[in-house]
């Protein structure tokens, strides 16, 4: 008869490369004590303070603002349509 192996592994799944650990800061990646408060952004990012959560928060606002520049300059800008010049532009509603 021959001999049989099992493999175990670890209950715990493997996390995706982009996501952050748990156990630590997203921004500064100081770890994370059970016993303070845990700052949640994004569903399941954690930070060690509301400073930290806040300036992620700035930083993707930049990162968005960024984007929406390039999308709006890439609509806005002059384009060759059947040899004519053609300005294609979108409105965008502004919160007052």
């Amino acid at each position: 008869m021959a001999a049989c192996s099992f493999f175990f592994f670890d209950a715990e799944p493997i996390s995706e490369p982009a996501m952050p650990a748990q156990d630590a800061c997203a921004l500064c990646t100081k770890q994370l004590a059970r016993d303070s408060d845990v700052f949640m952004y994004r569903g399941d990012t954690p930070f060690c303070s509301e400073d930290c959560r806040h300036e992620q928060m700035r930083l993707d606002a930049r990162q968005a603002a960024k984007a929406a520049a390039r999308r709006q300059k890439h609509f806005s800008s002059a384009t060759t349509v059947s040899g004519r010049v053609h300005r294609e532009s979108r409105e965008v509603p502004v919160a007052s």
